[in-house]
């Protein structure tokens, strides 16, 4: 029996400028499904660093694009077309600055918003009809440029402690999505503390 598939695509860029930034949330997400299920992301394929681990009836593959945020989509149809993944198996995690910081939001579609990465992603894909899981960074303060704040570091230490408990709570509610579905995720995704 073939083993169902599911792509955790945490999307980011790549390179040592960018780690820590609020626009690496993707990253920061498989970076710690990676250490979490010991399974390191050494392979390049697709245009993107990924490891893959088999459990029981199904293949996970943990995904971080290497094409540049603006540029996700290229990487991203590459994953889905290379492992044959139905589109409901895929989860696209990434940050956005309409959620206040630290706030998860899990939904099975939607548009892209304001995010050029995701825009990139569905200009690829025929259908925006995908799991997507948005972390919260916060709109950026008044007299700042969106982009020094979206590529900038937490400012303070509330600040990097509440998008770390974020990532952890993105990390079980990615493992919940693939061993218990999207209605289940959802759930204790969205229900904020």
């Amino acid at each position: 029996m073939e083993k169902e598939t599911f792509l955790l695509i945490g999307l980011g860029n790549p390179g040592l400028n960018y780690r820590g930034t609020r626009h690496n949330c993707g990253f920061e997400v498989i970076d710690r499904l990676s250490q979490k299920l010991n399974a390191p992301l050494v392979k390049n394929h697709c245009q993107a660093k990924v490891a893959e681990i088999h459990t029981g009836q199904q293949r996970l593959v943990l995904c971080q694009p290497q094409t540049f945020m603006n540029l996700s989509g290229e990487s991203v149809s590459e994953l889905i077309h290379w492992y044959k993944c139905p589109l409901d198996h895929i989860l696209v995690i990434y940050d956005d600055v309409d959620l206040p910081t630290g706030q998860l939001r899990l939904r099975k579609s939607g548009s892209s918003g304001t995010h050029n990465g995701m825009r990139s992603v569905l200009a690829h894909i025929p259908s925006g009809a995908f799991p997507r899981l948005r972390i919260g960074i916060g709109k950026q303060p008044e007299g700042w440029d969106i982009i020094d704040w979206v590529l900038g570091k937490p400012l303070s230490r509330e600040e990097l402690e509440c998008l770390q408990l974020a990532f952890d709570r993105a990390c079980e509610c990615a493992l919940d999505f693939v061993h218990s579905g999207i209605e289940h995720a959802m759930q204790s995704a969205n229900r904020n503390p």
